[in-house]
């Protein structure tokens, strides 16, 4: 809503920004704290997170390209120089540069995961903060009580009112966190990347049936990250089960 904060010089601080750099701050710290309780290398957190922001930024960039195909082709420059993101793109680039990294150091990909996949739910909570601020991911027009009016320079649409869509993601992925993060410290670790990959893809098609901004591609009647989030549901429901069914097993071997 007000992205603009301050200019020092040529250099202006938007609140975009600084909400994304709070967001990633906090799962550098939280990710680390938790490594250190938990009996894992904390380093690794901190590669790991680099490794998914660096993967995950290029994911996201590539599937708003794909999703704004025609729009590259007329133009390539103003798509990729564009602010423009998918955050389902993100999603899937991170979990294959944390795969991909921890392949690298032989290291076990899902201990790490589930270890992170709360972190990834608070940073995604200042990120929306983020749009919010910048007025993008916005939401359709409104004549109810908790409707939200942009200014004039936002990417939302000025002078009408708004279902204030990034605030509700905002609130969404901090009770995920709380929800993946209590689950994880009572015991539940192996479950935590499924409830993440289940969670998130059912509040995220929920919430695209109120989605202003016409820039997100669809699939048919569904619109892009409701039609990914069909299978990202999916792994997530397929994880849980095979936890479930390790599970057993290991029950049984032990008994």
């Amino acid at each position: 809503m007000y992205n603009d904060w301050f200019t020092i010089g040529k250099i202006t601080i938007h609140g975009y920004g600084v909400m994304i750099a709070i967001g990633i701050l906090m799962a550098f710290f939280v990710g680390e704290k938790q490594a250190k309780k938990h009996g894992l290398d904390s380093s690794e957190v901190d590669n790991l997170v680099f490794a998914c922001l660096i993967v995950g930024y290029l994911f996201s960039k590539l599937t708003f390209v794909l999703v704004n195909w025609d729009a590259f082709l007329a133009d390539p420059l103003s798509v990729l120089g564009s602010n423009g993101w998918v955050v389902f793109g993100g999603i899937i680039g991170g979990i294959l540069g944390a795969w991909l990294w921890c392949r690298h150091k032989k290291i076990s990909f899902m201990d790490y995961a589930n270890l992170l996949f709360p972190e990834v739910a608070l940073a995604q909570g200042f990120g929306r903060i983020g749009c919010f601020l910048a007025g993008c991911c916005y939401g359709r027009e409104t004549n109810g009580a908790f409707g939200v009016v942009f200014p004039q320079g936002s990417l939302a649409p000025a002078g009408v009112k708004l279902i204030p869509t990034q605030l509700i993601s905002s609130l969404g992925d901090f009770i995920l966190f709380y929800i993946l993060y209590k689950n994880y410290n009572e015991g539940r670790k192996e479950d935590t990347g499924a409830m993440y990959l289940m969670l998130y893809s059912a509040g995220r098609f929920m919430l695209e049936f109120l989605r202003g901004d016409a820039e997100r591609g669809a699939v048919g009647f569904l619109s892009t990250s409701q039609f990914i989030g069909l299978f990202m549901f999916a792994a997530g429901v397929i994880m849980l089960v095979m936890n479930r069914r390790s599970g057993k097993k290991d029950n049984a071997v032990n008994a």
